[in-house]
Formats: C-alpha cells, structure tokens, sequence
C-alpha cells in the first residue's frame, strides 16, 4: 500500500514538472514568434505611415494579445487597438501557418469573435476589463490607479492610426477618447457613446 501511494505521488509531480515546462515552452513560443512578412505588406498597405519600427511596436502589441490570452485560459479578451486587430486579421488568413501558431501556443484554436469593447466610452464590458487586467499586470501598472497606458491601449494613439481606440487616463479629459481609468474600476467618469472591436476566445490551457 505504501509503494502504491508513491507510485501515485510520483506519477502526480511527473504530471506537474510535465505542465510547468509545457507552459513555459508555449509562453516562450508565444512572446518571441516572428510574424510572416505579408501581414507587414498588408499593414502597410493599409497604413502608409508606418515605418518599421512601427510595425515592429504592432507585432509586439499582437505577442502581448496572445499572451493575455494564453493566461485568461479561454476567457475572452476585448482587442483594445485596431491596428494590432488588422495584423491578427491578416494572420489569420494565412490559415495554415495560424493554425499552426494555435496549436504550439494554445493547444487548441484561438477563434476571433467581433463584439463590442464598450457599450458606450465609460462602460466597460468583461472582455475589455479582462484585457486592462491582464495587460496592466504583464507591464507591472495598478490597473486602478494607472499612471501610464499598457502598449495595447497606447498603441493606437501612438501610431496616429485615424481608425483606432484612442484612450486617456483622465476620464475627465478624454475629448471623445475612450476612458481608460474607468476600466480599471476607478470612480472616475465621462460621457459619449462608443463603437466596439474584437475578443477573442478558445485562449491556452
């Protein structure tokens, strides 16, 4: 009975060390993969002004996505920026390499569902919130007293992108920019109504 219950012990911290390097194999895949060159054509194409470092600064903002991703275990998460939405679009077109990527990052599908950021520019729903969360903890930022924007809810403002998500940290200063500090449950408030963007669903194990 004895060898029985070590037996068993054995076999569950096989299972965990197992777990633990599969996590980590798949975060490393995930925060250092090299994106195909023709979702950078394509980006250009439908923004001129970007220079390669710009669109260096996207495929780190869609590395950061995924990794959120990766962490909220099937949970959806709002895409905060339209430029790093295009890219991922673009990814996903070249299906092959995409399931690819899905599979050695997720071990499963990581589908793109279009819904709604915010119901209007102060109100959050879950799948936003999920992403400030997680974003704000991957950048080491109090997602409710921020004092700087995560990359993925900067980027739009930072690139000049005309379409984007632009967000402020003053609620109270927004001029028509979604409010930031209102995701992070701050008491902080401003008004207008709002578009949406995208989530996505099916995240890492």
């Amino acid at each position: 009975m004895q060898y029985l219950l070590i037996l068993v012990l054995l076999v569950v911290i096989v299972i965990i060390l197992v777990k633990r390097t599969q996590k980590r194999r798949r975060v490393h895949f995930i925060l250092h993969y090299e994106f195909h060159e023709l979702i950078e054509k394509k980006l250009r194409a439908k923004y001129p002004h970007l220079e390669e470092k710009d669109i260096k600064l996207v495929f780190q903002a869609l590395r950061d996505y995924f990794y959120i991703c990766f962490l909220a275990k099937k949970k959806a998460i709002a895409m905060p920026s339209q430029v790093v939405d295009v890219a991922w679009h673009e990814f996903i077109l070249m299906t092959k390499e995409y399931e690819s990527f899905c599979s050695q990052a997720f071990g499963n599908f990581l589908h793109h569902t279009p819904t709604e950021a915010m119901k209007t520019k102060t109100t959050a729903t879950d799948g936003i919130k999920r992403a400030w969360k997680f974003a704000c903890e991957y950048e080491k930022i109090n997602p409710k007293e921020p004092n700087s924007l995560p990359l993925l809810f900067a980027i739009d403002s930072l690139l000049n992108i005309e379409d984007g998500y632009k967000y402020s940290l003053d609620c109270k200063k927004t001029n028509g920019d979604y409010c930031a500090s209102h995701i992070g449950c701050s008491s902080s408030s401003c008004s207008s109504d709002g578009s949406g963007c995208s989530s996505c669903s099916g995240g890492g194990d």
